[in-house]
């Protein structure tokens, strides 16, 4: 039944091979063209992608009322070489504060006064904007452009600094390592099927499907609205690329087979979409599967990661049962030249005479397999999480980097990176300002904090209770004061600015207060600072006590990653089961076995396990770095389970199919011999295709981070595709002999006839166009 579907479609592809071509080109140009781009999706933080429920994002939450509904601020920070920020400075300054304030979405532009040493001067822009987006990259584009264009004068510099600059900072730079990704993958992959095929358009041929989804399933994606983030937007193009041209390999390895066999052109089409259609399609469903399996987890990265990807893989498998058949149509025999491919008897390749060796004892081939990775699987002992937090500082260089570092330099008090200890209060501020000084005396004695920036000492300037108070009632909020005190106030300048600058510590309640706080353990995106974060929200939970505050919480990157690490790892032990339920129930209806998925199954799970384990030796024991990044134990299952049973499927459907007509181990040996050659160019692809992501991590602090997940998913498919597929399956397959396919046998599972029946369709109609094509 799903032979003669196969073949029904590939016949109607090649009947209708330039419709099929035109579609492909025109949708994808008009969605390029029509769409928009899946950078202006990228979202920077990954704890933005954690739930409402996680304590770093309840925390958050109740420090909403410090923070300004509906208004983004961009800083701009302003530096004089002179001794003092002098009068042609400020006038340049006002300049640019002038042009800021046209600036579409841009509501308010202020001076937020001197630096202590007079050297600088920031101004605070704050727009209507959503943090992400295209208006978002527009705002910041459109500032930037201002400052750099504007008159000053000798010694003067301005940047753009804050959250959001560095966010559009990394998003451009994200943008670019995706390009140079694609650039590196699609270098890669040409060099490699160059030397695979030893022709000019077989390579071009077999990756043109994959880069063309590559750039429209980007396009719809984004069309969508989904936030991705900028790890994920690099793993589309790597995985497509990878997967996509994996499944070329399947079909042109399949069809210069049957042109060896003395197939036609076009025959050789039918017949290899007719039997390699199947495990396409069937890999492809893995894939899927695996994908649409995150939607159950709760962290946003994993779950907003399923549907775009799975969305690419279908375009891909579209492609790979459409465009690819007919462009082999096309050009026919021509595709392979200069080789000749030429009518043969079968000959016994290197994989095939492996094969037979090692299927002599089984037994000892098995067990020594099995010792190698049980060996390697022991590195998984000491495996510890890290963080990746997402970038929070800006790609060196940038104008962001250089107002960051203008901005600390010049405003010691500012910190680009705090973590923020919230308390809500039974009773305003201004009305018992002694729980101040008895929270900060708890916080400071529990060792956790080296610096706390709060209400009392918000700028470097402390504050008595007693005065915050007074302060209060005789000025009124702090967020309402001008930036110069009235005439006739009588409050020194000093004591103005700081008692001003509580606006961003305390709610205009007086109710929610924060410290921004700087750790002991290091900085926030260190593991020693996320393994703290139990000991601090303990150390904030008994300050609130001592208090009787209603409500407490830790937010920042640190409490972020930490809740992102434990919520991955409950995701890793929810998902997993699923995804090897669903993809099991998948390779039962391909291979119309119940006990081959078993075994199938288990091996990609060994083979996860010996490089997962090999990259701790690699990136932990032998690299020294504290720990492997969090989330890389949860890719390497999903992609390794999804991927890893691709080659599953060929090989196996191909062992099944020899052994209708030869015995099981001269069938294992024909079929390996057959396939061998695809798995093991499919495999070093798309292992080179991961392992791009290596090089393009570039420099930044997450840039190990990447590494290890390159290096780790193309070491397990390195693995997989050399050992495991080509010498421990053959080995189990032997061993267990026909109960490998019970319930069923062999022969119960095909149609005997099913390649004269293609050659008798397809012969007569395939003449007439093989005499126009060649």
């Amino acid at each position: 039944m799903m032979s003669r579907l196969f073949s029904h479609l590939g016949r109607f592809t090649i009947r209708f091979r330039w419709a099929v071509v035109a579609v492909w080109l025109v949708g994808t140009i008009s969605a390029a063209v029509l769409l928009p781009s899946l950078g202006s999706q990228v979202q920077e933080q990954n704890s933005s992608f954690l739930p409402a429920n996680a304590p770093s994002e309840r925390a958050a939450a109740l420090a909403a009322p410090l923070e300004r509904k509906g208004v983004t601020p961009v800083l701009v920070v302003a530096t004089s070489t002179s001794k003092h920020f002098d009068t042609a400075d400020q006038r340049t300054l006002a300049r640019i504060a002038t042009a800021a304030k046209v600036v579409p979405t841009v509501v308010k532009v202020f001076n937020a006064g001197l630096a202590p040493d007079g050297r600088a001067a920031e101004l605070i822009v704050q727009s209507s904007v959503s943090p992400k987006g295209t208006p978002a990259t527009r705002l910041i584009d459109n500032l930037d452009k201002i400052v750099s264009t504007t008159p000053s004068p000798p010694g003067f510099t301005a940047h753009l600094a804050g959250s959001l600059a560095i966010n559009v900072a990394n998003q451009h730079a994200s943008g670019h390592q995706t390009k140079q990704a694609q650039a590196l993958s699609i270098l890669f992959i040409l060099v490699m099927l160059f030397l695979i095929f030893r022709s000019v358009l077989a390579p071009l041929v077999t990756l043109l499907p994959a880069a063309l989804v590559v750039t429209l399933a980007s396009s719809v994606i984004a069309s969508t609205g989904v936030p991705i983030s900028s790890f994920a937007q690099i793993l589309l193009v790597v995985l497509v690329l990878g997967a996509g041209t994996d499944y070329g390999l399947f079909l042109v390895f399949r069809v210069r087979e049957e042109l060896r066999q003395g197939l036609a052109p076009h025959a050789s089409v039918v017949r290899a979409v007719t039997k390699v259609g199947e495990s396409i399609t069937f890999s492809a469903g893995t894939v899927i599967v695996a994908l649409l399996s995150l939607l159950l987890a709760r962290f946003g990265i994993y779950h907003d990661l399923g549907v775009p990807l799975a969305i690419a893989i279908g375009f891909m498998l579209l492609a790979g049962l459409t465009l690819l058949p007919a462009l082999l149509a096309i050009l026919g025999r021509a595709v392979f030249w200069p080789s000749k491919v030429t009518v043969h008897a079968d000959q016994e390749g290197i994989w095939h005479r492996i094969t037979t060796r090692l299927l002599r004892r089984p037994v000892v081939t098995l067990g020594v397999a099995l010792l190698f990775f049980g060996l390697l699987a022991t590195g998984v002992a000491g495996y510890h999480p890290s963080g990746f937090g997402g970038n929070t500082s800006a790609p060196p260089g940038t104008d962001a980097s250089l107002g960051q570092a203008a901005l600390l330099a010049n405003f010691p008090k500012a910190s680009a990176n705090p973590t923020n200890l919230v308390f809500k209060l039974a009773k305003p501020a201004w009305v018992d300002p002694q729980v101040l000084t008895v929270l900060q005396s708890h916080l400071h004695s529990s060792g956790q904090f080296t610096r706390l920036l709060g209400p009392l000492d918000p700028n470097g300037t402390v504050l008595k209770p007693a005065e915050l108070a007074t302060l209060h009632r005789q000025l009124g909020p702090p967020g309402l004061l001008p930036v110069a005190p009235a005439a006739g106030t009588g409050v020194p300048l000093d004591v103005y600015e700081a008692y001003r600058s509580t606006s961003q510590l305390v709610s205009a309640n007086g109710r929610t207060i924060q410290f921004e706080a700087t750790l002991a353990a290091g900085s926030p995106t260190t593991t020693q600072a996320m393994l703290a974060i139990p000991a601090i929200r303990s150390a904030v939970a008994d300050a609130a006590h001592a208090v009787r505050a209603q409500a407490s919480g830790v937010a920042g990157e640190a409490a972020g990653i930490y809740d992102v690490n434990q919520i991955s790892s409950n995701d890793l032990l929810r998902i997993v089961p699923l995804a090897i339920l669903l993809i099991g129930l998948l390779l039962v209806l391909v291979l119309r076995s119940l006990v081959a998925p078993l075994y199938l199954i288990a091996s990609v799970a060994l083979s996860y396990l010996a490089a997962l384990g090999l990259t701790v030796l690699l990136f932990v024991d032998i690299d020294g770095q504290s720990g492997l990044v969090f989330i890389l134990p949860f890719l390497m299952f999903i992609f390794l389970l999804a991927l890893g049973e691709d080659y599953n499927i060929l090989v196996m459907s191909r062992i099944r199919e020899e052994a209708q007509r030869l015995p099981l181990r001269r069938a294992i040996a024909k079929a390996i011999g057959a396939t061998g050659p695809t798995v093991t160019s499919a495999g070093l692809v798309l292992a080179g295709t991961f392992g791009v992501l290596v090089i393009v991590s570039g420099g930044g602090a997450n840039a190990s981070q990447y590494q290890a997940i390159g290096a780790g998913l193309a070491l397990g498919i390195l693995m997989d595709t050399f050992l495991v597929r080509t010498v421990m399956i053959p080995s189990v397959v032997a061993i267990l002999g026909r109960y490998n396919w019970w319930p069923a046998t062999p022969s119960q599972n095909e149609e005997p006839n099913t390649r004269k029946s293609v050659i008798a369709n397809d012969t007569d109609e395939s003449a007439t166009d093989d005499r126009v094509i060649m």
